[in-house]
């Protein structure tokens, strides 16, 4: 199990702490300072199930300074959304938990850590 944190997040210290409550066996990765690829982040967002702009951070200034929310959410323009959030990792919504099996869940609230933690 991996977890990708930003330690400035309330959301992810919450789930490192309910971790650590669970006795789980993770590794944390600082992905403002060990940036994620874009093949990193197709491969979570294929075990996410979702597309790029779900995870995306839309309030954020890069956000706004980049346009996204004007942004189309097609397939066509999936990998520009892609290449935004590994350009501009602050943009990707946290934590994001890879699970067991293969999956992985925005565990911004208790019952998705334990989701992560059941798989």
């Amino acid at each position: 199990m991996e977890i990708w944190i930003n330690p400035a997040c309330s959301k992810c210290r919450s789930a490192l702490t309910l971790l650590d409550a669970e006795g789980a066996d993770y590794t944390v990765r600082r992905y403002l300072e060990d940036v994620p690829s874009p093949d990193e982040i197709r491969a979570v967002l294929e075990r996410l199930g979702l597309e790029p702009w779900d995870i995306t951070r839309t309030q954020e200034a890069d956000a706004k300074e980049l346009g996204l929310k004007e942004w189309p959410k097609d397939a066509a323009s999936r990998d520009r959304w892609v290449e935004a959030l590994s350009a501009h990792p602050k943009l990707i919504q946290r934590p994001l938990i890879t699970a067991e099996d293969g999956t992985a869940v925005v565990g911004r609230s208790e019952e998705a850590v334990r989701d992560a933690l059941s798989r």
